[in-house]
Parts: structure tokens; C-alpha cells; sequence
């Protein structure tokens, strides 16, 4: 993945995270992917009262992806507005990007739209798989 995609990403997934649905937590998070065809993908976090009926940004980014029938996803960028440094995954989400984006690029990028990059083994070593 190219540089000025990786960037393109990083700000689809800015422009996400504007949309989150976080009453609670004050944490807007947003992420974009995008698949071997070109096809880009955004979730963001949307919270609910019943804290556990609460999805994070990348499963929705990337349940949507699988729902609308994604190639293989080549890249993941996730992004939160309300915190300076790069906003990392939680424990389920990364579970579910080492089985669904299992090859991809993921950014973790800051609010001033700088990245660092890793991979979901980066992100989950020795991760549960079938």
C-alpha cells in the first residue's frame, strides 16, 4: 500500500471518527479500511447506555466491509479525536482484525493525522485462530 493511500485512510478514518455516537465514554474513535479492489470502508464507535451493546469503530468498519462483500482487506486505519497520541485497539477488535484483515497494513494513527504502522500479528501475538 502506497504512501498517499495510507494518508488517504488515515483521513477517511478522521472524518469517521467526527461521526461516532460516544455519550459516555467522550472517546470518538473512527476507522477506515479499504480491500484489494479499491473499495473503502469507515466505521465509528457507537455506545449505548447498556455499555456492552456498545461496537467499536474497527468491527464496524470491518463488519461492514464483510456484510457488502470486501475482497481482502489490504489496509486498516483507526483513528480517535479525543486523545493526542495513537489510539490502538481494544482486545476484541483486535481479535476479530487478525481473522478478518489477517494480511492488512494497520495504521494507528493521532488526531494531527500522523501514523505509526503495524500488523495484526503486531497487534495480537499468538492471536486464537481455526
Amino acid at each position: 500500500m502506497d504512501e498517499t493511500t495510507k494518508k488517504k485512510l488515515v483521513e477517511t478514518a478522521i472524518q469517521a471518527a467526527s461521526r461516532a455516537y460516544a455519550p459516555y465514554s467522550k472517546f470518538r474513535v473512527g476507522a477506515a479500511l479499504i480491500d484489494a479492489r479499491g473499495a473503502v470502508f469507515t466505521g465509528c464507535n457507537v455506545e449505548n447506555a447498556s455499555y456492552g451493546l456498545s461496537v467499536c469503530a474497527e468491527r464496524t468498519a470491518l463488519f461492514k466491509a464483510v456484510s457488502e462483500g470486501a475482497a481482502e482487506i489490504k489496509g486498516l486505519a483507526v483513528v480517535t479525536l479525543d486523545a493526542p497520541g495513537f489510539c490502538s485497539p481494544c482486545g476484541a477488535c483486535r481479535q476479530v482484525i487478525h481473522e478478518l484483515a489477517r494480511k492488512a497494513v494497520v495504521l494507528l494513527a493521532s488526531r494531527d493525522g500522523t501514523w505509526e504502522e503495524t500488523t495484526p500479528d503486531g497487534l495480537l501475538p499468538g492471536a486464537f485462530a481455526l
